[in-house]
């Protein structure tokens, strides 16, 4: 079953084009990207110890996130490209992260989850645009199976948030995030970068 909502901007051909235009640095930042989303769920599990329903999953996504990490490393190894000297800060999570903060202790814990699952639902949509334009069979077949992994990834964050609260006040939420997600895509500048 379907919990998560898709995108409500879509990305544009000309972030395709500059991804496609110089996949070297894309790789780069992809690796980065990996690193960030494997902490991101280690985080959660650190925060909020006591919401025992999250912490098998989020194990589970911070480890396949490692893996993608990994897999992301040796494609970069065999075309001799090093990964970043430092992890650059990324301006799209940078926008979006003041929405998990204010409010209550519950809605924080609440635009964690949600915020999870739009990044993935993100990365998804990128992954499947990258995966459709690129030629390398190897490659097409890497990044398929990565936005098949983001879907289900985007998926798991909102479905253990309807553990913890009703379905209104989630997708309530979700939408509201959404919408301002869109307009932080909208107004990004365009480079060769998952975000």
């Amino acid at each position: 079953m379907k919990y998560s909502i898709d995108v409500k901007v879509p990305s544009s051909q000309e972030w395709l084009d500059a991804v496609m235009g110089d996949f070297d640095e894309f790789l780069k930042d992809h690796a980065d990207c990996e690193r960030k989303a494997s902490a991101m769920a280690t985080s959660l599990i650190a925060k909020y110890p006591d919401r025992e329903k999250i912490i098998p999953d989020m194990i589970e996504t911070a480890i396949e996130e490692l893996e993608h990490f990994q897999q992301v490393f040796e494609i970069m190894q065999q075309r001799g490209v090093p990964l970043n000297k430092e992890m650059k800060e990324d301006p799209y999570i940078k926008q979006l992260m003041p929405l998990t903060h204010g409010g209550t202790a519950e809605s924080r814990f609440l635009s964690r989850m949600l915020l999870g699952s739009i990044v993935e639902c993100r990365g998804c949509e990128r992954f499947r645009m990258v995966s459709e334009a690129l030629e390398d069979v190897e490659l097409k077949k890497f990044y398929k199976m990565l936005w098949t992994s983001e879907a289900k990834h985007g998926n798991i964050f909102v479905e253990l948030a309807l553990h913890y609260f009703d379905e209104k006040t989630v997708y309530g939420r979700l939408n509201e995030m959404m919408e301002i997600e869109g307009e932080v895509v909208r107004n990004l500048s365009i480079r060769p970068a998952l975000h």
